[in-house]
């Protein structure tokens, strides 16, 4: 069996990916999505970039024949060819298994070596903005057949990342956590050990494999589907007997907090909970005492919890409010389109406004639109969803040097619903993004398929074609995640007033709640 450089590093990021990439089955495999093959290309792109900059030499040989690959590397190693990309390094094992590593570039060196009075070491080139440890890693498994190959170990290695940021990688610290990691990737691939499901969508979300995986978890109704179960949390939960949605929402939050803390532990069961009686219950932002925790649990209805929960200034309903969403692309970097929704209650209208930027050199247009657009309604609410956009303003200002006396007083009419959500309720969704918030409460996108990723895609073919149906599926888009914060602000609004006291904030008893 070959067991490449990037099957270790699959294994490094989900050993189930690893050993799907073997042993799965072809035809389950999602195809890549534009977004996914936007960043491969980005990635061969930055690579290309940084061997431009040095005489590399390439080893050559039939397609995939990795012997004569290798034969091939060697031979430009004791040749002294400076830079080497493209090279392949073979190392069989003693248990059937072959090592294959394809190092982006060997550098030479001076040093003692099987090939003279030089060495080459190994440099990793990724398309990252930080010194990820798993690239360290791969740096040493290539650093180990490396040493194969030469007779002598590198003591270093180096790591590129994007914007050329380069990186040593001290190679003997992390040989033993290569080795360690190699070795169960040998036995588990060597046994045929098939590893759980686990969804973790920021890092599956991207993997072929996830809507297989995915089917898998929803039809057993997998712990990890619930938000805030990390996968090391999820060994925690394992070790105090916690596998199911059902047993973590019967759990006590004595019997987590030695492990999690009261407030982690208090969510997670709160969260699950949600999730089994699928209904939304409220979440304080402030914790209590683990006795009151425990007083909660033992039936004591007189425990009684004090938290602060959103009162009329943190939500208000305005006669006019603005409902504000952002999209950008990263590569440029521009904010392309900013959209306002303005929902004027006097005149029981709703309008929404596309800021587009045809063209790169049109960003600091939009935002002068902006500022204008917001400034007619200098008393309304600016409702969106995380905090990009706060974050966006902040650098167009700052970009185009708008006078703080605009800004500051701008800033402080921003109202961040997620955050809202995060710090009172508690719902019975897989993720608190604004696609499962809204389509909880029954909002529905136009193109339902669409994803913000996919909007840097189109507005890519947008600047290439000129194409306007592209235009209006993008913009079609940002109205609709307008919409959307503005159906869950209004839910949230309604499910206070319906929850709540009118005085707050307020004492609540949870018992009641739960």
């Amino acid at each position: 069996m070959l067991l490449t450089d990037a099957l270790l590093l699959d294994y490094k990021r989900c050993r189930r990916r690893a050993f799907l990439d073997i042993y799965g089955d072809p035809t389950e495999q999602d195809p890549p999505s534009d977004f996914r093959l936007k960043l491969q290309q980005k990635s061969r792109d930055h690579k290309q970039q940084i061997l431009a900059t040095v005489p590399h030499h390439s080893p050559r040989y039939p397609r995939t024949d990795w012997h004569a690959a290798a034969q091939a590397t060697l031979k430009l190693m004791q040749q002294g060819t400076e830079y080497i990309s493209g090279g392949v390094l073979l190392m069989p094992t003693g248990d059937g298994v072959t090592l294959l590593c394809f190092p982006d570039l060997l550098v030479k060196q001076p040093g003692r070596s099987n090939f003279g009075d030089w060495i080459y070491v190994p440099t990793t080139i990724k398309l990252s903005k930080r010194p990820k440890p798993e690239y360290k890693i791969l740096t040493a498994f290539r650093a180990q057949l490396l040493a194969a190959v030469q007779g002598q170990w590198p003591t270093t290695g180096s790591l590129i990342l994007r914007n050329q940021k380069c990186y040593t990688v001290v190679i003997e610290r992390w040989v033993p956590l290569m080795e360690q990691l190699l070795s169960e990737c040998i036995e588990t691939l060597l046994q045929q050990q098939e590893p759980e499901v686990f969804i973790s969508r920021q890092r599956c979300s991207l993997c072929c494999w996830y809507h297989s995986c995915y089917a898998i978890a929803k039809s057993v109704e997998h712990i990890s589907l619930l938000p805030g179960v990390t996968p090391s949390r999820y060994q925690d939960l394992k070790a105090l007997g916690v596998t199911t949605i059902e047993s973590l929402a019967t759990s006590t939050i004595s019997e987590l907090e030695p492990s999690f803390g009261s407030s982690v532990a208090f969510q997670l069961v709160q969260q699950a909970q949600s999730q089994v009686q699928n209904r939304v219950l409220l979440y304080p932002k402030h914790y209590f005492s683990i006795l009151q925790y425990e007083q909660l649990e033992r039936g004591n209805g007189n425990a009684k919890i004090s938290a602060d929960l959103p009162n009329q200034n943190s939500l208000p309903t305005a006669s006019v409010e603005l409902y504000f969403d952002i999209e950008a692309q990263p590569d440029l970097p521009l904010e392309y389109l900013l959209g306002v929704l303005v929902i004027d209650r006097r005149t029981e209208t709703e309008t929404f406004h596309n800021l587009f930027a045809e063209h790169s050199w049109q960003e600091g247009f939009i935002w002068l639109q902006f500022l204008d657009l917001v400034e007619r309604y200098p008393d309304a609410p600016i409702f969106h969803f995380s905090k990009y956009e706060v974050d966006t303003v902040k650098r167009l200002a700052t970009l185009y040097q708008t006078p703080r006396h605009i800004v500051r007083p701008l800033l402080d009419r921003f109202v961040d619903v997620h955050q809202i959500v995060i710090d009172t309720v508690t719902m019975p969704v897989e993720s608190y993004s604004l696609k499962n918030l809204a389509r909880c409460l029954g909002f529905e996108w136009r193109d339902s398929d669409m994803t913000g990723s996919q909007c840097v895609c189109l507005y890519d073919q947008w600047l290439k074609t000129g194409n306007h149906s592209i235009l209006e599926i993008i913009q079609r888009y940002n109205e609709d995640d307008c919409r959307a914060t503005y159906h869950l602000k209004e839910w949230l609004v309604n499910f206070f007033s319906n929850t709540l006291p009118n005085t707050l904030p307020n004492t609540i008893n949870y018992q009641n709640l739960a």
